[in-house]
């Protein structure tokens, strides 16, 4: 599935799941209609913080996630990176909720003010 957009493996995760979109608006707070667009691929760059509330309701990979969505490289990452983007993951699942919405934002936040 290399070829797989965003909304192609977002869709077939929560299919696989057994999942409705309503199911997954009850779950993680995304509303239905905002899925299913994310799912068509009308919206291609969905909030860090929603990316990471679906792959964890998903069980899927949250670094695949981010580079189908336009927010990591596609390159291999070195040894190092991808040591780095483990202690953060686990840090974030230490976190509640809130905190892991907060440091999402508060990322995407450095991101966009380097890419100013």
């Amino acid at each position: 599935m290399a070829d797989a957009t965003l909304g192609a493996q977002l869709k077939q995760a929560r299919m696989a799941a057994g999942l409705s979109l309503r199911d997954v608006e009850r779950r993680t707070g995304v509303r239905s209609g905002h899925l299913s667009q994310i799912e068509t691929d009308a919206i291609g760059k969905p909030e860090l913080a929603m990316l990471w509330d679906l792959a964890d309701l998903y069980g899927i990979d949250f670094g695949a996630l981010l580079v189908l969505a336009g927010h990591g490289e596609a390159s291999q990452p070195s040894g190092r990176q991808r040591q780095r983007m483990t202690v953060a993951l686990r840090a974030m699942q230490e976190l509640t909720p809130a905190e892991q919405a907060e440091a999402l934002r508060y990322m995407a936040e450095l991101k966009a003010r380097r890419d100013d």
